[in-house]
């Protein structure tokens, strides 16, 4: 099975991932896999940057704790709101892992950018993340006038995990009208089909960082069988339409890459208008890895590129 040469910035956030200690997540209780992962992400992400955003400050919102970054191009008033859903499998990540990207990702966009510490699996199955996102996504009015946010201006955005709870988010707010209205998503590789059936976890299962075997307890850690099938847990087995435009960024030599690009074919057929962009030889994840990896920093600055032509 033929599979795409592997970027620079791949070959050493792989380096990097090899000289880590432990056993994957397979092998490790949720709780164990979460003291790992915190231990390992700040060998692969930058550290943060005072000279690119404000902040963080803690916020409260929709009952759950938050951290929240301006932008230093972001207005006073009237600025961008981006909610940022990050990755983690629903069941390791937290604002302070993503830190890196949400503050990258309020410099570029000029956007305030609220990233909130949805709960977890095991202790907290699906629907929890699911339901967190769309409570958050509601509650962004609240705080629109503390924080000079634009109800009109709101953006949903994730990687991996939360890519997939960006698109929920998006989508319960296409089928209720009383949620706040996303002008804008943004869609890191994001998980869209819990059946994991799709072509690239064969061609990318061993050896290309996020493993079908790991991807597979994360999910199993999440939701059950009889779950799969839920829009909320698989976005593509939802009716999209009418869903916020949308920008899907996928990695070349990712598991998750087939269902991102039919996601994002799906969305295109529902006359919802994507662009799709791919970082051929990339890993699954690469935007926290941009101690190693450039694309990291492409991607963002992408994303923000085609918030402006929207005109978000």
């Amino acid at each position: 099975m033929s599979r795409p040469p592997l970027s620079p910035g791949a070959r050493a956030t792989l380096a990097a991932q090899a000289q880590m200690p432990g056993p994957p997540f397979e092998q490790m209780s949720a709780p164990e896999a979460r003291a790992s992962f915190d231990t390992g992400w700040p060998a692969l992400q930058l550290p943060p940057d005072p000279a690119l955003a404000e902040g963080p400050v803690p916020l409260l919102l929709a009952d759950r704790p938050a951290l929240c970054w301006r932008g230093a191009g972001a207005p006073a008033t009237g600025a961008r709101a981006l909610l940022y859903l990050h990755g983690g499998g629903w069941v390791v990540g937290s604002p302070a892992s993503h830190a890196a990207i949400c503050q990258r990702l309020a410099a570029a966009c000029g956007a305030v950018v609220i990233c909130p510490d949805y709960r977890l699996a095991p202790e907290h199955p699906f629907p929890a993340a699911a339901e967190d996102a769309i409570a958050c996504l509601a509650a962004l009015p609240q705080v629109a006038a503390e924080l000079g946010l634009a109800p009109d201006r709101i953006i949903v955005a994730g990687d991996s995990a939360g890519g997939n709870l960006a698109a929920v988010a998006a989508l319960a707010a296409a089928r209720d009208p009383a949620l706040p209205q996303p002008r804008a998503q943004l869609l890191f590789y994001p998980n869209t089909d819990a059946g994991q059936t799709h072509l690239s976890y064969r061609r990318f299962a061993e050896g290309f960082g996020l493993t079908a075997r790991t991807m597979r307890w994360f999910r199993d850690h999440y939701a059950r069988p009889e779950d799969h099938a839920d829009w909320r847990l698989s976005p593509l087995r939802a009716d999209p339409a009418g869903t916020a435009p949308a920008f899907v960024a996928l990695a070349g030599a990712d598991i998750l890459h087939d269902e991102g690009r039919a996601y994002a074919e799906a969305l295109a057929a529902a006359g919802t208008p994507v662009e799709t962009r791919l970082w051929e030889g990339h890993l699954h994840g690469f935007l926290s890895h941009c101690r190693h990896d450039p694309a990291a920093l492409e991607a963002l600055a992408a994303a923000a590129q085609w918030l402006d032509r929207q005109g978000v």
